[in-house]
């Protein structure tokens, strides 16, 4: 009997689906008993609040009778974890089934409300590994995002209580380019940028953040005899519209917005269709000065923006600094 390949497929893809609900099962079940001993240990806890100690005695008894039958992971370190899981989300029904015990143990490091709440709308859209959760965390996600918006909308955008409609909303500045493994002492060629930027495609994109897909690198255009090439052209679905990428591994200059402008210019009366929305430009640079994008570009701008990346990750501290003087430039403008 001569059966075809999509047949076998087909059952192939049923066991492997089937397998992985499975394990997604179990995994979530597991995260369910740890929270229900967290809840359990905080609610004895409460009957011996009148002793001080009664906590740290209570998790020791625990882990000494229950770690020899079930193992290290009722430790008196896991119980505590256990506790302080059910202390954080004392609510069980806002526990998210796409999130495993190991996505929790990460989130609980987090003491800002809305930052956990962040990383874990964005995680659950985006389907993120624990590694990529972690890696958006390390890098500072949320704290970027707000160098160009609020909390709320940064919030509602995670939730998809509101589809992004200002470019700022998603692009990031700066770019963390860690993944590509390039030393940040070291001077490049914008080829090596590129070149480690295409390598790594995948990561690359998981920076970009939600509804990027890759379309050109070295996109040539030809107007009137001359050629010209755009380093890197993606489409963003929630925007609607092309981004083009130059890279520059130089300080940003005026020319280097003006070559962009016309790229932008380019697509919008080119390659754009009616119901899409006008391109936006990216310029992604080793340094900026923002009184040379602020005035090298019309005041309504909204096409082109200049981002820097960095090739390491950057500090909590860096960040909030950035926040900080964004809100004093915001604060100053108010009182002009």
């Amino acid at each position: 009997m001569d059966l075809s390949q999509n047949f076998l497929q087909e059952i192939k893809s049923l066991i492997v689906q089937s397998r992985e609900n499975a394990v997604r099962s179990i995994e979530h079940h597991r995260t369910m008993m740890y929270w229900y001993i967290g809840e359990r240990i905080f609610n004895e806890e409460q009957q011996g609040k009148e002793r001080a100690d009664y906590g740290n005695y209570l998790i020791k008894y625990l882990s000494n009778q229950l770690q020899p039958e079930y193992g290290s992971g009722f430790s008196t370190r896991n119980l505590n974890w256990y506790r302080q899981f059910y202390r954080t989300f004392p609510n069980v029904n806002s526990l998210r089934s796409q999130l495993s015990w190991t996505h929790y143990r990460i989130l609980l490091r987090i003491t800002n409300n809305d930052k956990r709440e962040f990383y874990i709308a964005e995680t659950v859209k985006n389907n993120w590994s624990i590694r990529q959760m972690e890696r958006q965390i390390n890098s500072q996600l949320f704290e970027r995002l707000l160098l160009s918006n609020d909390t709320e909308s940064v919030l509602a955008v995670a939730r998809n209580e509101t589809v992004p409609k200002n470019p700022t909303e998603i692009i990031k500045d700066p770019l963390v380019l860690e993944f590509l493994n390039l030393k940040r002492e070291s001077s490049y060629y914008e080829k090596d940028l590129e070149n480690a930027i295409i390598s790594n495609l995948q990561d690359f994109l998981l920076e970009l953040g939600n509804g990027f897909s890759f379309v050109a690198r070295q996109k040539r255009i030809h107007l009137d005899g001359d050629d010209f090439f755009i380093d890197l052209v993606f489409y963003n679905r929630l925007l609607q519209c092309f981004v083009l990428f130059e890279i520059k591994t130089h300080k940003l200059s005026h020319e280097d917005l003006g070559q962009l402008q016309m790229y932008v210019n380019y697509y919008d009366r080119i390659e754009k269709v009616a119901h899409e929305r006008p391109t936006i430009g990216v310029l992604l640079c080793a340094d900026k000065n923002d009184a040379v994008v602020k005035y090298s570009l019309p005041e309504n701008n909204n096409s082109i923006l200049a981002s820097q990346y960095q090739l390491y990750l950057p500090s909590e501290e860096q960040l909030l600094n950035e926040i900080k003087k964004d809100l004093e430039t915001v604060d100053k403008k108010k009182l002009i």
